[in-house]
């Protein structure tokens, strides 16, 4: 067996020596995977190479691929990515999986960055502040998910809505009000954190429905699965295509 055409050209990319590192002691499983990874899934769905990378690294995240991560982000820069985006992928990670499981990856990013000669801190992208966190947050949601989200800070009861108020200004008022990424891209990053780490099938309809509302039609949404299959695997992937078409039964009502 060897490299398809289509995965050595993007092998080329992510393994600038030419080989990955368990092509010597592993080398059928390592042409098979790359072969499916790197050239049968990139040619399925038609996401341009920087969405994917986008993609890919969100799912990583979700996934706790750490090591992985840190591999494919070269060549996320190669494809487009840049690094204001890439570190805001990271950032809203934490609203999704807290900080525990995010903190490796926002080590794994500073180190790239610097062996890359970028200086950090990189540019500041926050359009918030403590005044009109919760009022942008709270209408960021609205722009989303809809009129039915006004009012969602103030809702529910009485010993959880502090929860509600918390996902207003931290969630969405902190992190969706940030430069760097739109909307459309932040939701779908979002799909991919809760796609990718399993369990969160109410809150990935909910994101699923979000999507679409904001663009990222059910068609999208199946290519961005079909690009994080090789990196999450098959049961959370089609329990994510399983919560786009409830997603979508939902919206045809």
């Amino acid at each position: 067996m060897k490299r398809s055409e289509q995965a050595d050209k993007i092998c080329q990319k992510l393994f600038p020596m030419g080989t990955s590192e368990f092509a010597e002691t592993d080398p059928e499983f390592t042409t098979f995977f790359e072969n499916f990874a790197f050239g049968e899934v990139p040619a399925q769905g038609g996401l341009d190479d920087r969405t994917r990378s986008m993609v890919i690294l969100a799912a990583l995240i979700g996934s706790q691929g750490a090591e992985a991560f840190g591999k494919m982000l070269p060549a996320a820069f190669t494809f487009g990515v840049t690094p204001v985006e890439a570190k805001e992928i990271v950032y809203q990670a934490v609203a999704y999986l807290g900080i525990g499981r995010v903190y490796p990856f926002l080590s794994e990013i500073n180190a790239v960055l610097a062996s890359r000669g970028e200086v950090l801190p990189l540019e500041g992208q926050a359009t918030t502040d403590e005044s009109d966190r919760l009022e942008k947050g709270e209408q960021a949601q609205v722009d989303i998910f809809g009129d039915g989200m006004r009012g969602f800070s103030e809702s529910g009861p009485a010993e959880t809505r502090h929860i509600n108020l918390w996902l207003s200004a931290n969630c969405f008022g902190d992190y969706y009000t940030r430069k760097g990424l739109d909307d459309r891209r932040r939701e779908m990053i979002t799909f991919c954190f809760l796609a990718a780490q399993g369990g969160c099938e109410p809150q990935l309809t909910s994101h699923a429905m979000g999507n679409m509302r904001i663009g990222n039609d059910k068609a999208f949404l199946i290519a961005v699965v079909s690009q994080m299959l090789p990196y999450i695997g098959y049961p959370r992937s089609l329990n994510a295509i399983s919560c786009i078409n409830a997603a979508a039964d939902k919206m045809a009502k």
